[in-house]
């Protein structure tokens, strides 16, 4: 049993799938037209990380409701954890592509952290590796 995909709300398919793709390096690996339930074209668009098994459904915020949760869909939390082999490689790279960083790298028991935003304004922890014991 694994968690196959969590839907992430974003204001527009084409902006989260460049700052997924292009700046985080994630796979696109669906795009697809589709329907809302009352008939109305939309996409069904999933990212993941490469070689992993859980993705991201990017959902296009549909309504009032879902507008308001975009970029605040973790009410305020940091509610996804991205982990990497290099820190400091993906912390330069993502700086350098203009990644939002709210605070500076710190070190935990956990590893290397430091929290920035997506495209859409959620909170994300980028972590590097788990120190040995």
């Amino acid at each position: 049993m694994y968690l196959e995909q969590v839907a992430l709300i974003v204001d527009d398919y084409d902006d989260a799938i460049r700052f997924f793709v292009d700046v985080l390096g994630f796979e696109l690996v669906e795009d697809s037209p589709s329907l809302t339930k009352d008939g109305r074209p939309k996409r069904w668009v999933v990212v993941r990380p490469p070689g992993t098994a859980t993705a991201l459904l990017l959902a296009k915020a549909d309504g009032e409701r879902q507008a308001r949760a975009a970029g605040d869909q973790f009410a305020g939390r940091v509610g996804l954890f991205l982990r990497v082999d290099n820190f400091t490689v993906a912390y330069d790279r993502l700086r350098s592509m203009g990644v939002e960083f709210i605070a500076e790298p710190r070190q935990e028991p956990y590893g290397q952290v430091v929290v920035f935003l997506d495209v859409a304004g959620n909170r994300w922890d980028l972590l590097g590796p788990r120190p040995s014991r």
